[in-house]
C-alpha cells in the first residue's frame, strides 16, 4: 500500500475533528442560537397552512406573539409578506422582500428572505422566513447619497467662482504672463479657503482663521502684520470662499503697494455685529491700513472683486476708500452667511 502523504493526514484529521462525539446536535443548536442573537437575525418556520411551528430570536418587531408583525405592519405590508410566502409554498422558489416599519425612533428597515423547506421527494413542507434589520446600513446609504449631492453642488459652485475669477482676471490683464500670475494666486486663495471648508465637513470656516490664513500667505510674521479684533463668526462655505478671495486681494495689494510692503507695516481687520430694527445682526468687516504714494487708484480686478463680485455673491454691500495715506475696505455681510453660536 502506498504511503500516506501529509496532505492526506491533514484531511483525515479534519474529518475526525468534524465527527468528534462532543459536537452534538444540542451543542450545535445552542451555538447557532448564539450566532442568530449576536447577528440580530430572526428566523420563523411555518407549515403549509401558515401556522407557526417554531421561531427563534424573534425580537421586536418580530415578537413571538406577532410572528408576522401584523400588529406593527400596515395591512398592505402584512398582505405583501403573506402573498410572498404563499407563492414560495406553491412554487418552491425563494423570494426576498425589503420593508420599512415606522417606530418611535424613526423608520426601521428590514430585509426578509423567504425559502421553501422541501422534503426528500421535493414537496414543500413549510416556509422559512429570515429577518435581518438593515436600518444602520440604510442610514449610511442615505447619508452617503446626501453627501454626494452636497459635494456635487459645492463643486459646481466652486467651478462657477473659478470661471468668474478667470473671466474678470482676463479683463484686467494685458499679457498672458500677467494673467497666469494673478490667476494662480487667486486659485491658491480659493484652495486655501476650500481646505478650511473641507476640514469642517463642509460646514464652513471661522472668520479669524480664514483671515489669518490669507494674510499669512504673504507674511513671515503674522503676529506683526495682522491685528484682528472683534467677533469671530463661523462663515458658511460660500461666504468663506468669497471673503477669503477679498482678503487675498487686499493682502496682495498691501504687499505690492500698502502697509505690508514695509518691514514694520501692519493691517487692521475688525469684525463687528450690527443689528437693525431688531433683526438678526449683520457682520461689518473692516480692513484698514496705511498707504503711501505708490498706492494706485486705477480700477483693477482687485477693486472690482472687492466692490462688486464679493458683495454681490453675499447679497451684501461694500465700499473701498483710498486716501492719501490710508485705505479702508468695509464689507457688510448679511446674517444668512454666517453663524454666531
Amino acid at each position: 500500500m502506498p504511503s500516506q502523504g501529509p496532505t492526506q493526514d491533514r484531511f483525515e484529521k479534519r474529518e475526525v475533528i468534524a465527527m468528534h462525539p462532543s459536537e452534538s446536535g444540542m451543542q450545535v443548536g445552542r451555538a447557532l442560537l448564539h450566532a442568530l442573537h449576536n447577528a440580530g437575525i430572526s428566523v420563523l418556520y411555518q407549515d403549509r397552512q401558515m401556522e407557526t411551528v417554531w421561531a427563534r430570536n424573534m425580537n421586536a418587531p418580530w415578537a413571538a406573539d406577532t410572528a408576522d408583525g401584523k400588529d406593527l405592519l400596515s395591512p398592505a405590508q402584512a398582505e405583501r409578506i403573506r402573498a410572498a410566502k404563499l407563492k414560495v409554498i406553491e412554487s418552491g422558489n425563494p423570494d426576498q422582500l425589503e420593508l420599512s416599519i415606522p417606530g418611535h425612533q424613526g423608520v426601521r428597515w428590514f430585509q426578509l428572505w423567504i425559502d421553501a423547506d422541501q422534503g426528500e421527494a421535493g414537496d414543500v413542507l413549510g416556509v422559512v422566513t429570515t429577518m435581518v434589520e438593515t436600518t444602520e446600513q440604510k442610514r449610511r446609504e442615505q447619508t452617503l447619497k446626501t453627501l454626494l449631492r452636497e459635494v456635487s453642488h459645492r463643486s459646481k459652485n466652486l467651478l462657477a467662482i473659478i470661471q468668474s475669477v478667470a473671466t474678470q482676471t482676463g479683463r484686467y490683464t494685458e499679457t498672458l504672463g500677467e494673467f497666469l500670475a494673478r490667476f494662480r494666486g487667486r486659485l491658491q486663495s480659493l484652495a486655501s479657503s476650500q481646505d478650511l471648508v473641507t476640514s469642517s465637513n463642509w460646514r464652513g470656516a471661522a472668520l479669524h482663521e480664514l483671515v489669518s490664513g490669507q494674510v499669512g500667505r504673504y507674511s513671515s510674521d503674522l503676529a506683526q502684520s495682522l491685528r484682528f479684533a472683534g467677533e469671530n463668526p463661523y462663515l458658511n462655505p460660500n461666504a468663506a470662499l468669497h471673503i477669503g478671495l477679498a482678503m487675498h486681494e487686499l493682502a496682495v495689494n498691501s504687499v505690492s503697494y500698502g502697509a505690508l510692503s514695509r518691514p514694520d507695516g501692519h493691517v487692521e481687520v475688525r469684525a463687528k455685529l450690527e443689528a437693525e430694527d431688531g433683526t438678526s445682526p449683520n457682520l461689518l468687516l473692516t480692513w484698514t491700513e496705511a498707504v503711501g504714494d505708490a498706492q494706485r487708484n486705477e480700477k483693477r480686478f482687485g477693486s472690482v472683486a472687492l466692490e462688486r463680485v464679493v458683495p454681490m455673491s453675499l447679497n451684501g454691500s461694500a465700499t473701498l476708500e483710498i486716501g492719501r495715506d490710508r485705505m479702508e475696505y468695509r464689507l457688510t455681510v448679511p446674517h444668512g452667511n454666517f453663524e454666531t453660536d
